[in-house]
């Protein structure tokens, strides 16, 4: 079976950074696209930064610049790094796989983990 496991996520002032790591496991061959989405209460999931396993990468306007998403093929992980965070970016962020193949050449079209939450503020 496969997961996400997410981890990194707290509370940190505006100005500073955060790191958040997603690893998938399982018997798991290749992965098409993994990213970070991000919720709050009464709003809906929204994209934050994608990549695919070919390196191409999609930012959210309001990330641009400050986060950076990052991937190693080999360990099926998946890291946001986020700088210059602000108070408007405290959300539950959870990773996204789509595309999962494993080693039995089973496809899950998608997996999402379990949330983790980030908080800014001073």
């Amino acid at each position: 079976q496969v997961q996400l496991v997410e981890s990194g996520g707290g509370l940190v002032q505006p100005g500073g950074s955060l790191t958040l790591s997603c690893a998938a496991s399982g018997s798991i061959l290749s992965i098409d696209t993994m990213g970070w989405y991000r919720q709050t209460p009464g709003k809906q999931r929204e994209l934050v930064a994608s990549t695919t396993r070919g390196g191409r990468t999609n930012y959210a306007d309001s990330v641009k610049g400050r986060f950076t998403i990052s991937r190693d093929n080999a360990k099926n992980t998946v890291i946001l790094r986020m700088d210059s965070l602000k108070p408007e970016d405290t959300a539950v962020y959870y990773c996204n796989a789509e595309g999962i193949m494993t080693l039995a050449k089973y496809i899950y079209p998608e997996l999402w983990g379990q949330g983790t939450l980030v908080t800014v503020s001073s």
